[in-house]
């Protein structure tokens, strides 16, 4: 009578499905690993942001640490991806041509100009605007003249070779209309002509203007900008080409603070809840948007302190405005 042998279980159907997770797993676990730039910041414990120094945008206090609406865009990129709002580094930077390698910052606040000038602009993700600048003019409060037209056949202050020389050439060209050319190479032998009022305006970017428009000389003469302007143009978030993973961190990060403007309606969310993001691939936790509002609050807030009502530029948002107030910034929420 032959014995009968024990049937040992089959275990190549279970080995296979056991190694399917496991590469499943791998493969998520990959999709979600930082990019190089996230390693690079979160290692360091530190995001590096630069910009071209202006009034309200970047520039330093009378401690020498640098304070503005970049530096606080900045800050709230801090806070997306490091929890604190502290962990930043700010450097000023200069137009002109580079080595063409790698930006020395996580973040640069660049206009198209300046990074065409920088010979850098191919390696750079034009990210969303964080504010429009314009060129603008200023002339003596007392002045007769309401608008940018009204100075046909006068003699505008303007620093010789400047983007501004174009705008005022180009807006002028462009009404038919003609203007005494008063060029200067040196921005203080130009104050001290339009202070001396030799010449009946000075053109220049609108927020050098409303820092200009608080130092009233030594015949205390107040000036007002004109409305309207000669160009506008945007400063813009800029990342490198080669980690597209944090150029979304710092896009979404811009459009949060943006459309955190937005009230909550009982139709309607608002705040952190306007465009939520909770996409785990970019890596920076959940709950990252209320951490970033809370930490510097909405665009408009970060708007007003530096460069609006509550700051001494006192400049209206204008263009800066979120859409919905006439302004130019819009983000995508859920609408």
């Amino acid at each position: 009578m032959m014995e009968k042998t024990a049937r040992t279980p089959r275990l190549g159907g279970s080995l296979c499905a056991v190694c399917l997770v496991i590469s499943l797993l791998c493969a998520s676990e990959a999709d979600v690993q930082a990019g190089e730039i996230l390693q690079q910041v979160k290692a360091s414990g530190v995001v590096r942001c630069s910009g071209v120094a202006r009034p309200g945008l970047a520039e330093r206090d009378g401690s020498g640490h640098w304070k503005g609406l970049e530096v606080d865009v900045c800050r709230a990129v801090a806070a997306a991806v490091l929890g604190s709002q502290e962990r930043v580094k700010f450097t000023d930077w200069e137009p002109g041509p580079n080595d063409r390698g790698r930006a020395a910052s996580d973040i640069l606040f660049l206009t198209g100009a300046e990074m065409a000038e920088s010979g850098f602009a191919g390696g750079l993700v034009p990210g969303p605007a964080i504010y429009i600048e314009s060129h603008a003019i200023l002339v003596p409060e007392d002045s007769k003249v309401q608008e940018i037209s009204g100075l046909s056949g006068q003699d505008i202050c303007f620093m010789t070779g400047s983007r501004i020389e174009r705008s005022l050439e180009a807006s002028f060209d462009l009404k038919k209309r003609d203007w005494l050319r008063r060029p200067f190479s040196e921005e203080e032998e130009m104050m001290d002509a339009y202070q001396a009022r030799n010449c009946r305006a000075v053109a220049g970017e609108r927020s050098r203007l409303a820092a200009i428009r608080q130092e009233q000389g030594l015949d205390h003469q107040k000036s007002r900008i004109l409305p309207g302007s000669l160009e506008d143009f945007p400063v813009m978030a800029a990342t490198e080409v080669r980690d597209g993973q944090w150029a979304a961190i710092v896009a979404w990060t811009v459009h949060t603070l943006i459309s955190g403007e937005m009230q909550r309606t009982p139709w309607t969310p608002g705040g952190d809840e306007a465009m939520p993001v909770d996409a785990l691939e970019l890596g920076v936790g959940k709950g990252w948007q209320s951490r970033v509002l809370k930490a510097v609050g909405s665009y408009r807030d970060i708007y007003d302190r530096n460069l609006g009502h509550k700051s001494p530029l006192a400049l209206e948002p204008a263009l800066n405005a979120s859409h919905a107030d006439g302004g130019m910034l819009l983000s995508p929420f859920l609408e």
